[in-house]
């Protein structure tokens, strides 16, 4: 089995994690109501998705 020979300095460990940081999540205004909402999701405001009412009841 592999073994390291000297300990990963913080620096050299930190550098190896650079890529490891989350992506802010996406954001689209809705058609429909102008409100924010996920690419490819229904909005939470109305319940309009892809040029359609797709939820009767939306959060109020």
């Amino acid at each position: 089995m592999a073994v390291p020979k000297r300990k990963k300095s913080p620096s050299a460990r930190n550098m190896r994690r650079s890529h490891h940081a989350l992506a802010p999540a996406a954001h689209n205004e809705c058609p429909n109501c102008g409100e924010q909402k996920r690419p490819h999701h229904v909005c939470g405001a109305c319940g309009h998705y892809d040029g359609r009412d797709v939820v009767a009841e939306a959060k109020a």
